[in-house]
C-alpha cells in the first residue's frame, strides 16, 4: 500500500485559493478514479474536484467555509502498489477539474459535475451538499432517492416528494419539526455561493454611489396585447409575460442612452459602453440568486428573447447553466415576479452601471383621460451608478421605456419614435 497527498489543483483564470463547500468523502470511504471528492467555490464558479487515482480516504483537508490554497494539501490517499513496487499514480487521462458556472456580479452561479457521466454509471448519489445535509437530518439513505437531475441528480424536490410518498408526510423540515421540538435558534454558516452572493453584494452596495428612481407605468394596453398574443399560441407553448416586452423595450431605449449600457473597469479607471446588449436576468434558485445572460438582445424577436428567458432561467435552476450562460451581462433586469411590491432599491450587478427592477402589476382606480378608471399598474423601481450616470439622464430613459411600455407598438419600431 502507499500514500497519495493530492493537493488542491490549479482551478484556472488566476485561481490561488478556493473555499471548500462541501466533501463528498470522508476518512475511511473507499473511492474510484474521477470520483468528485469535495465541491470548492473560487471568486469564480462553483467546481467539484474529482479524484486522480482510487484508494482509501486517509484524512483530508478543512471543512465547509475553510480557505485552502491553490498547491496545498486537500486529501491523503491509501493505494494499491503498482508492479515493480511502485506507487499507483494518477492515470494520464485524468480529467482536470471542471469549473461549473460563474458565480459573478449578483452571485451568480452554479454547479455542473465534471465526472457525472462516470459517477453515474458507478451508481454514486450525486446531489448538493445541501441535499445531503436535509437527508443526514432526516435519516434519509440518498441511495433509495430517484433523482430527476441531470444524470440523476438528486434535487431538492427529489428529496421532498420521496418524503411524501414513503412517510405519508410532509416535507423533510416539517416531519422534523413536529417529532421533536426545534431548537430555539440556528447557526448557519455563511459559505460557498451564499458567502459569495455576500460579499458581492457588500462590494457593490459599498463602491457604488447608488441613485434610486421609481416610476409608475400603465401597463393596461401591454397586458391587451399579452393576453392576445397568448391567444393565439399553439397548445401547449409557454404563454408571454411581461419580461421579454420590457427586455425589448429596454433594447430599443438604450440606443439613445448608451452610458447605461456600460461597464466600469475600476482598475484601470476606464467607462466601457458596448454595441451589444446582454441583459441579464436575475434568477432566484433554491442555491441563490444566479443571472442568466441574454446574449445580443438587440438582434432577437419577441418570441426569441421570450424563449432564451425559459431555456436560460431553467437551466440556471436546475444547475445545468454554463459559465458562459452566466456571465458577460452589461445590464440586468430584476423582478420578483407577484411579489414585486410597491417599490424596491435593487443592488447594481457591478462591474454595471444599471439595473433595472420590476415590480408588481395590480389593477387599481386612477385617473385616466380627465376620469377615473381602472386600470393595470406597475413600477419600475432602477438603480444607477451616480458616478457614470447623472440623474437627469437616468430619469429620461425610464421616461423613455415607460412611453413604449404604455404605448407597446413603439416596443417594435427601431427608431422608438
Amino acid at each position: 500500500m502507499s500514500r497519495y497527498v493530492f493537493k488542491l489543483p490549479d482551478l484556472g483564470e488566476g485561481t490561488v485559493s478556493a473555499e471548500i463547500v462541501g466533501w463528498h468523502v470522508k476518512p475511511g470511504d473507499a473511492v474510484e478514479e474521477e470520483q468528485v471528492l469535495v465541491e470548492v467555490m473560487t471568486e469564480k464558479a462553483a467546481v467539484e474536484v474529482p479524484s486522480p487515482v482510487s484508494g482509501r480516504v486517509l484524512s483530508t483537508t478543512g471543512g465547509p467555509g475553510d480557505m485552502v490554497a491553490v498547491g496545498a494539501e486537500l486529501i491523503v490517499l491509501e493505494t494499491a502498489a503498482a508492479a515493480g513496487g511502485e506507487a499507483a499514480k494518477p492515470a494520464a487521462t485524468a480529467k482536470r477539474p471542471a469549473a461549473a458556472a460563474a458565480a459573478r456580479g449578483n452571485g451568480a452561479a452554479a454547479a455542473a459535475p465534471a465526472a457525472g457521466a462516470a459517477a453515474a454509471a458507478r451508481g454514486r448519489v450525486m446531489t448538493s451538499p445541501a441535499n445531503r445535509r436535509r437527508a443526514h437530518e432526516a435519516g434519509i439513505d440518498l441511495k433509495q432517492v430517484p433523482g430527476s437531475g441531470p444524470q440523476g441528480r438528486i434535487l431538492r424536490e427529489d428529496l421532498e416528494a420521496y418524503v411524501r410518498d414513503e412517510q405519508g408526510g410532509p416535507a423533510p423540515s416539517a416531519a422534523r419539526a413536529a417529532a421533536r421540538q426545534e431548537p430555539e435558534r440556528e447557526e448557519i454558516k455563511v459559505i460557498g455561493l451564499r458567502r459569495l452572493i455576500a460579499q458581492r453584494m457588500s462590494e457593490s452596495k459599498r463602491n457604488i454611489p447608488h441613485f434610486a428612481y421609481v416610476e409608475e407605468v400603465d401597463v393596461t394596453e401591454l397586458e391587451a396585447l399579452r393576453r392576445h398574443l397568448n391567444g393565439r399560441l399553439a397548445s401547449g407553448e409557454p404563454a408571454l409575460t411581461y419580461l421579454p416586452f420590457l427586455v425589448l423595450a429596454l433594447v430599443r431605449v438604450l440606443e439613445d442612452f448608451p452610458q447605461c449600457n456600460a461597464h466600469y473597469d475600476a482598475e484601470r479607471g476606464v467607462i466601457i459602453r458596448h454595441r451589444a446588449v446582454h441583459v441579464g436576468v436575475a434568477t432566484q434558485t433554491p442555491d441563490g440568486l444566479k443571472v442568466p445572460v441574454v446574449r445580443n438582445a438587440e438582434r432577437r424577436s419577441l418570441r426569441e428573447i421570450a424563449a432564451e428567458m425559459r431555456r436560460l432561467t431553467e437551466a440556471a435552476r436546475q444547475n445545468k447553466a454554463t459559465r458562459e450562460e452566466l456571465a458577460g451581462s452589461t445590464i440586468t433586469l430584476t423582478s420578483l415576479g407577484k411579489l414585486g411590491g410597491i417599490a424596491s432599491t435593487p443592488i447594481i450587478n457591478a462591474p454595471e452601471v444599471a439595473i433595472i427592477g420590476v415590480n408588481r402589476a395590480v389593477e387599481r382606480p386612477v385617473v385616466f383621460e380627465g376620469a377615473v378608471a381602472i386600470r393595470r399598474m406597475m413600477n419600475l423601481s432602477s438603480s444607477f451608478d451616480h458616478r457614470f450616470v447623472d440623474g437627469y439622464d437616468a430619469a429620461a430613459m425610464i421616461q423613455a421605456m415607460k412611453e413604449r411600455i404604455e404605448h407597446p407598438a413603439m416596443i417594435f419600431m427601431r427608431e422608438g419614435r
